[in-house]
Formats: structure tokens, C-alpha cells, sequence
């Protein structure tokens, strides 16, 4: 790869010239690892990119890079980003990475509410989509669409996962729970709101005011651990109680009073 621009973006009718040369390149490079990647059609890859289901990546100068395309099972209850496959003149550049984010923000947009599942004998494909939020799971918690199950007639493992029940093959099923990740991000946001709170209630315990107005304050070296609002809503909380006291102080005596406060 010399001086190439490469863009990622969802594949359009405009693309279906490529799909021949994407279906060759899936199926060599099938033979040469000795696994599989079910065997499509270019009808079927030119189908994806007509429906919108696909992500295809090329360079400024119109040379055909990588690809990948969305598969709905169950009445879209799962979805599935299959066929990802590099041009082997572009490998080792990142590509694929790129490619699976698109791909999986397309199928976020698209069905929102489905889960997003992979099955994969690449350590490299398993790394991305740990990243992006998949997890290792059985195969029984994956799709029992029958017509997802026969796509995988022509891998060469197809005889391992029959033999097994379907339960487990060489490849390593991962899955993304949309529910799941919602109830961990509200669990986060609760434990990171109860522990803000109680830092918040820890310094008002340490700050009190005295009777006469004068404010004292243990000498202890607080750390914020990066959290600027909490430091704001502290900042806030002092002059707060300053402001308050001051105008107390003044109704009564008619005089102003000077506060000093002690770190």
C-alpha cells in the first residue's frame, strides 16, 4: 500500500461492480486459512449493498479494500456482521478494525434493539470486538434461525459443528446484549453518582461554621481524582455558606464580617 487515502463508509448500488472481486477474495481466503466463511454469491453482496447493509471500504482512486454486510435472524432479534474480508495487498493497515466499527455502528442504527452476534476463528476479529463491547458466549445463546445455521454449510468446520450438536465448533461465538450494556451503563452511572455524593457529604461534614462566623476546616489534603464538577459543586457548597453567613451576620450587627478560610 503506497500513498493511498482509504475510506470506510456503507457500501450503495454504485458498489456492485466490486461484488465479484469481494466473493473471490472471501472464498481464497477461506481455502488458504482452512476455515471458513460461508460462501455467498455476488447477487447476495450486490443485494447488501443495494439495501443499505453493508460497509465497504475503498481508496481515493477507486481500488476495492475491505468489506462486511449485515444479516438479520429471528425476526431481527440478532443480528449478525458477517463476511469481513481484506484485500490482502491492504492487511496490517487497520482496515479491518475500521471496517468492523463501521459495520457495527450500521447495525446499532439500523436495529437498535437487536443483539449483535459474530462467530470467528481470528484472534485478531475476537480483540476488535471485545472492543467494541462483544463478550464470549455458548452457542446456545445464539440465534436457532434455521437459515443462519445453513449458511455455514460450506465452511470446512460444517462437519465439526454437526457432529457437536450445534453446540460448539473452532470458532468462538461472541455476542453484544444492547439490554445488557444499557443496565451495566445505569448500574455505572449510579455507583459513580452514590460515590460523588458521598465524597460531596464527606466535606460538608469537615467544613462547619461557627456561631460567631468563623469557619474552620480540618487540615487534611483532599484529592478530587480528576473530578472537576465535584470540585465545582464543593466551590459552590463554600460560598454558599460564606454568602449566607455573611448577610446573617450583617442584618444582625450591621457590620460586615471578615471570614478567613484554613486549608
Amino acid at each position: 500500500m503506497e500513498n493511498h487515502h482509504i475510506i470506510v463508509r456503507v457500501a450503495t448500488p454504485d458498489d456492485i461492480h466490486y461484488s465479484n472481486t469481494i466473493t473471490d477474495e472471501m472464498e481464497s481466503s477461506a481455502k488458504a486459512r482452512g476455515t471458513g466463511i460461508a460462501k455467498r454469491s455476488p447477487a447476495y453482496v450486490e443485494l447488501k449493498m443495494q439495501e443499505g447493509k453493508a460497509v465497504i471500504a475503498v481508496t481515493d482512486k477507486g481500488e476495492w479494500v475491505g468489506f462486511c454486510y449485515i444479516e438479520a435472524w429471528g425476526h431481527d432479534k440478532f443480528v449478525a456482521n458477517s463476511g469481513l474480508i481484506v484485500n490482502p495487498a491492504f492487511r496490517g493497515h487497520g482496515v479491518a478494525k475500521s471496517i468492523k466499527k463501521k459495520i457495527f455502528e450500521l447495525s446499532r442504527e439500523k436495529y437498535p434493539d437487536s443483539k449483535i452476534f459474530g462467530l470467528t476463528t481470528g484472534l485478531a476479529v475476537m480483540k476488535i470486538n471485545s472492543e467494541l463491547g462483544y463478550e464470549p458466549v455458548t452457542y446456545s445463546e445464539l440465534t436457532d434461525d434455521e437459515e443462519f445455521w445453513k449458511g455455514c454449510r460450506s465452511c470446512v468446520n460444517f462437519d465439526i459443528l454437526t457432529s457437536k450438536q450445534r453446540k460448539n465448533c473452532l470458532c468462538t461465538a461472541m455476542l453484544y446484549d444492547p439490554v445488557e450494556k444499557l443496565k451495566e451503563a445505569e448500574a455505572k452511572a449510579a455507583a459513580d453518582k452514590a460515590r460523588q455524593e458521598e465524597e460531596l457529604a464527606e466535606i460538608a461534614n469537615q467544613l462547619s461554621v461557627s456561631a460567631t462566623g468563623n469557619i474552620q476546616h480540618e487540615r487534611k489534603r483532599r484529592r478530587f481524582k480528576g473530578n472537576i464538577k465535584l470540585y465545582e459543586r464543593w466551590l459552590r457548597f463554600k460560598r454558599f455558606v460564606l454568602l449566607n453567613n455573611s448577610k446573617k451576620e450583617g442584618g444582625a450587627t450591621g457590620q460586615k464580617k471578615k471570614f478567613f478560610f484554613l486549608f
